[in-house]
C-alpha cells in the first residue's frame, strides 16, 4: 500500500508534516491527535484497514515533526491557536483533493475535531472520538485544580511547582510562563512537575515518567509548553462554543467512546456532547481510565467497522 510524507506550508512561517497511507482510491480518514503537543501517533494504522482506507496522520502545529518546533524556547506561539489549527486541516484536505473526510480522534484531538466539524461540516463524513473534550472553561478547571479531590498528595506537589504568589489562581498560566523562562533549569522543573501531574490525571494516580513519552526531555517540554499555552488561553475558543453549535452535525453520524473511570475528562463531557447532538452513538467502557485499554481499543475498532 502506498505510502505519502510531505510538509505542508500553511502560512505564518509554519510547515505541517503529514502522512499518508493506505489504498489511494480508498475511503479518506483522518486522525486529529492529543496533546495538543503530542504529535501523530503511528499507532492509529494499525486500527485502520490499509486496503479500504486513505489514511492521513499529521502533526499539529509546533509539534511533531512540524516546524518550528514549540521544543524551541525561541519559537513564538503567537501563531498557534485552534483557529489556526482548523485552517491547517482544511488546507491540508485541500492539498490532498479530499472531498470528505471521517476524522477520529481522543482527548485534546477530540476537541479540535468537534470545532473543526462545526465550522465545516460539510467535509465530514463521520466522526469516531475517544475521551472526549469540548474544552470549556470548566473543563481546564478541573484538570488544573478539581481534580485534587482524587489526587490531594500529587495536587500539592503540582501547586507547589509555582511561586507562592500564583498557587491559587490559573495554574496553566502559571506553569507556561515557567516554560518561557529565560533560565533552561526553570523550564526543565516546569515541564517536569507539569507533566507529573498531567500524566496523573491520564494514567488515574501513576505518574512514573519509565517507558512514557515523558521520559524524552525534548518531549516532555514541548507537550508542557503547548498544553499550558492553550489552557490558559481556555483553547482560543468561546465558552462552550463546541456544545452551543452541535446543531450544525446534524445528519453526520459518530461514535463517542468515553471510559467511566477518566479523571482527565470526565465522562460528563462525552455525555453533554452526546445529548447535543442525536446523530452520535455513546459508548461507556466500564473498566477505562483516559488511556486507551483493550475495552476503548475493541470499541474503537467496532465503529471503524462501522463506517466502512
Amino acid at each position: 500500500m502506498s505510502h505519502e510524507e510531505g510538509w505542508l506550508d500553511v502560512g505564518d512561517g509554519q510547515r505541517i508534516h503529514y502522512e499518508v497511507s493506505g489504498d489511494p482510491g480508498g475511503k479518506p480518514a483522518v486522525v486529529f491527535h492529543g496533546g495538543p503537543g503530542s504529535g501523530l501517533n503511528p499507532r492509529w494504522r494499525e486500527d485502520f484497514d490499509p486496503g479500504h482506507w486513505r489514511l492521513v496522520l499529521w502533526d499539529q502545529r509546533g509539534c511533531g515533526k512540524s516546524t518550528p518546533h514549540a521544543g524551541d524556547p525561541a519559537t513564538s506561539m503567537e501563531h498557534n491557536t485552534t483557529q489556526h489549527l482548523i485552517d491547517d486541516a482544511e488546507k491540508l484536505r485541500e492539498h490532498l483533493g479530499i472531498e470528505k473526510w471521517l476524522i477520529a480522534g481522543a482527548s485534546w484531538g477530540s476537541t479540535l475535531m468537534l470545532a473543526y466539524a462545526v465550522r465545516h461540516p460539510h467535509r465530514v463524513s463521520e466522526l469516531i472520538i475517544s475521551a472526549v473534550t469540548t474544552s470549556r472553561p470548566e473543563e481546564h478547571a478541573w484538570l488544573t485544580r478539581g481534580a485534587r479531590l482524587f489526587f490531594p498528595d500529587l495536587f500539592a506537589e503540582f501547586q507547589r511547582g509555582v511561586p507562592e504568589e500564583d498557587r491559587d489562581g490559573n495554574l496553566a498560566v502559571a506553569y507556561n510562563k515557567l516554560l518561557n523562562s529565560s533560565d533552561p533549569q526553570t523550564r526543565a522543573k516546569a515541564a517536569h512537575d507539569w507533566n507529573k501531574w498531567d500524566l496523573a490525571l491520564m494514567s488515574g494516580g501513576d505518574n512514573d515518567f519509565t517507558g512514557t513519552r515523558y521520559a524524552d526531555p525534548l518531549t516532555s517540554y514541548t507537550i508542557a509548553r503547548i498544553v499550558t499555552h492553550y489552557w490558559g488561553n481556555e483553547a482560543f475558543l468561546p465558552p462552550n462554543h463546541v456544545l452551543d453549535n452541535l446543531h450544525r452535525l446534524h445528519g453526520i453520524p459518530g461514535v463517542l467512546i468515553h471510559g467511566r473511570l477518566d479523571f482527565g475528562g470526565p465522562p460528563e463531557n462525552a455525555w453533554a456532547v452526546a445529548q447535543g447532538w442525536p446523530d452520535a452513538e455513546l459508548v461507556f467502557v466500564s473498566d477505562a481510565g483516559h488511556q486507551a485499554t483493550v475495552s476503548t481499543d475493541s470499541a474503537l475498532r467496532a465503529a471503524i467497522k462501522k463506517f466502512r
